[in-house]
C-alpha cells in the first residue's frame, strides 16, 4: 500500500548524488570551458590546478585527470555498467574493445563492463573563437551476480533516436523504460539489469517549463525504488510538497506523483529500478559481490590489461572541429547520427 507522503527522504545534492539500488554512482559535471587551444584543451593557464587530480571548478570548470585535455584518460572497470548522457559538449571515447565515439548534443553512451574493460573519456574543446561549455551524466548501473562476468559490451543512442515526450510545457527524455506517450524506449545491452522484464528500470531526464505540471505514472514492478533528482530550478512541488532547494528525492515508487513547476525552468533526473539485493563489494573501478572477487579482479587486470590497450595515448582524442559525431563499434562499422 502506498504512503501517503510522497517523498520518503530528501538529501542534499553534492558533487556525487546519492542513488538506490541497482544504481551504483551518478555525478553531474557541468563544465563552463573557456575557448579552445587548438590542441583540444583550454586556452586558459593551469596554473593553480592539481593537473591529474582537478576537481577544482575553478572558474567554472575541471581538469579532472586529463593533463592537456580534460576529462579522464585509460582506467578500467569491471562488474558494472556505466550510462553517460552527454547533454552539451563532446566526449571522446575510446576502449579496449577498440571501440571508438566522439558523442553528445543528446548522446547516450550505454557500457557494460562485464568481466573488465578500459576506457577513457576525454572532453576535447574544439572551437577556439568561443566558449566550450560540457554537461554529461555519468550514472553506473549494477549488474547481478550471474552476469557480471559477461562480455563487455559497447552501445551508442543517437540524441535523434532517443524517445521524448513532450506536451504542454514538459519535455521527458526516455533513456530507459517505457513512458505512455513517448515511444518505445530503445534496447538496452542484453546482459544489462535493465534488459530483464522485471527489473522495472527507468533513466529519465524532465525538463519543465515555469508552471507546468507532469504526472510521473507509478512504476509497474513489485518492489521497485525511484530517485527523483531535482537539479535546476528554484522549486518544485512534489505530491503538494514544496522543494525549495535542489535535492535527491527517493519518491514511493508505486504512487502517481503530481510535479508543479515553480516561477522558473526546472530539470530533474529521474532513476528507477528493483532492486538487485545482492552484498555489494567495491573498489574504486571495480564492483563485485566479494572482497576476494575484488582481489581476483585486480590480479586479472595486472594480467591481462582486459584485453590490452589498442591506442598510442591514454588519453586519446579524435581530431579538430572537422570530425564530427559518430562510433565506431568493435566489428569495425561505423554509425553517425544523421
Amino acid at each position: 500500500m502506498s504512503n501517503t507522503h510522497p517523498i520518503l527522504t530528501a538529501q542534499a545534492l553534492g558533487f556525487q548524488w546519492p542513488t538506490l539500488d541497482p544504481f551504483l554512482f551518478c555525478v553531474h559535471h557541468n563544465d563552463h570551458y573557456p575557448p579552445g587551444n587548438g590542441q583540444l584543451g583550454p586556452a586558459a593557464s593551469l596554473a593553480g590546478r592539481q593537473i591529474g587530480q582537478d576537481f577544482s571548478q575553478k572558474d567554472g570548470w575541471s581538469m579532472y585527470h586529463g593533463e592537456q585535455v580534460p576529462g579522464f584518460p585509460a582506467h578500467p572497470h569491471r562488474g558494472f555498467e556505466t550510462v553517460t548522457i552527454a547533454r552539451s559538449g563532446l566526449i571522446d571515447h575510446s576502449d579496449s574493445l577498440g571501440a571508438a565515439a566522439r558523442f553528445g548534443q543528446g548522446d547516450v553512451q550505454w557500457l557494460t563492463a562485464g568481466r573488465g574493460i578500459v576506457h577513457s573519456e576525454m572532453f576535447p574543446l574544439l572551437h577556439k573563437d568561443a566558449p566550450n561549455p560540457c554537461e554529461l551524466f555519468q550514472i553506473w548501473l549494477n549488474l547481478p551476480a550471474a552476469r557480471k562476468m559477461a562480455a563487455p559490451h559497447f552501445t551508442m543512442f543517437w540524441g535523434k533516436d532517443i524517445p521524448a515526450l513532450k506536451a504542454d510545457g514538459v519535455e521527458v527524455s526516455v533513456v530507459a523504460g517505457a513512458l505512455d506517450g513517448a515511444e518505445k524506449p530503445l534496447a538496452p545491452p542484453p546482459e544489462s539489469w535493465a534488459a530483464q522484464r522485471d527489473a522495472d528500470v527507468a533513466i529519465w531526464t524532465l525538463k519543465l517549463a515555469p508552471g507546468a505540471r507532469f504526472t510521473l505514472p507509478a512504476a509497474t514492478g513489485q518492489g521497485t525504488r525511484r530517485m527523483l533528482y531535482f537539479f535546476a530550478g528554484a522549486s518544485l512541488q512534489v505530491g503538494g510538497h514544496l522543494v525549495n532547494q535542489h535535492a535527491a528525492l527517493e519518491l514511493d515508487a508505486g504512487a502517481a506523483v503530481d510535479l508543479l513547476n515553480g516561477d522558473t525552468p526546472a530539470e530533474c533526473l529521474l532513476l528507477q529500478g528493483r532492486p538487485i539485493a545482492e552484498p555489494v563489494a567495491q573498489y574504486g573501478p571495480f564492483v563485485m559481490n566479494t572482497q576476494a572477487e575484488i582481489q581476483q579482479a585486480f590480479s586479472d587486470y595486472q594480467r591481462t590489461r582486459f584485453g590490452g590497450w589498442p591506442w598510442g595515448s591514454d588519453a586519446p582524442t579524435h581530431g579538430d572541429v572537422s570530425r564530427s559525431r559518430f562510433a565506431r563499434h568493435p566489428q569495425g562499422t561505423d554509425t553517425v547520427p544523421d
